[in-house]
């Protein structure tokens, strides 16, 4: 199944096909005036490598467009902007990314969120923040400045209390059972989580399992204000910021906002995944 990142480099691809023909070249001619392996050209061409931007600096000269550089390297950009790995996010730690997190959250005035498997970042305790760098790190295999990601997290946190803020955020039920650190720690994170019903910033919304849905949690994902979805895969994080994916996720959201929980009905569903950790 393709990706939107290799969809997107296809086309990047499929760019620079149109120019070598619109310049009388085929494939041999190219690789020879750029000095190329002609399965260079073949792979770029087919949307298969990712061309650095002297690579696509040299193929608009040797097409004579030297003007489409700027196109062609800001194609790329889009490219390498929208997915983004975790191997080179996370490759000083956790700290900097945490940093860019604080950033836009104070950019932004409305944060819409849904979490699956675990409590979201702007509403964990610290040590169930620790729990989770930990294993992230030991995961990923990168730098582990546990502490500082910690600190950096919670820092983010006082958001929550700024006037003219608002957080809306959806949580799957079996989220408030996924358990990666001691029971203790996961009682307290539950306890944190109902002590925020009820913020004026805060909006939170527990899709029980038992939902009749329209649309499945199918994977975790935020919104921030109508500019920018960030969306976590298993090696890349996305930053969506085109206006049919933020409609398809704002789609998404709602539609899952409206089989959701809230109040009174949403503390009785942690309260019962808060139970279960003294029964087990």
């Amino acid at each position: 199944m393709s990706t939107d990142f290799q969809n997107a480099r296809i086309a990047l691809g499929a760019r620079l096909r149109e120019l070598r023909t619109a310049a009388g070249l085929d494939g041999k001619g190219i690789a020879e005036r750029l000095g190329w392996q002609r399965s260079k050209v073949s792979r770029l061409e087919l949307g298969k490598q990712t061309p650095t931007p002297g690579d696509l600096g040299a193929w608009a000269r040797a097409v004579g467009r030297p003007e489409l550089t700027g196109e062609l390297t800001g194609r790329l950009s889009g490219v390498e902007t929208r997915y983004r790995s975790w191997r080179r996010q996370l490759a000083t730690g956790h700290r900097v990314r945490q940093e860019l997190a604080i950033a836009e959250t104070a950019d932004t005035k409305a944060i819409r969120g849904l979490e699956v498997a675990r409590i979201p970042g702007l509403f964990q305790t610290p040590d169930y923040a620790r729990a989770t760098f930990a294993a992230n790190s030991e995961f990923r295999q990168a730098a582990k400045d546990i502490d500082d990601a910690v600190r950096t997290r919670i820092r983010r946190q006082q958001a929550l209390y700024e006037p003219g803020k608002s957080f809306r955020f959806l949580v799957w039920e079996a989220a408030l059972y996924v358990r990666m650190c001691s029971r203790e720690v996961h009682a307290a994170q539950l306890d944190r989580l109902v002590g925020l019903i009820g913020l004026d910033t805060i909006e939170l919304g527990i899709v029980p399992l038992g939902a009749e849905l329209r649309r499945t949690p199918a994977h975790g994902f935020w919104i921030y204000d109508r500019r920018l979805v960030i969306v976590e895969t298993i090696d890349t994080e996305m930053w969506l910021d085109d206006e049919d994916s933020i409609r398809l996720y704002e789609r998404a959201w709602d539609w899952l906002a409206e089989s959701a929980a809230y109040g009174a009905q949403a503390h009785r569903i942690i309260a019962r995944a808060r139970a279960s950790l003294d029964t087990a």
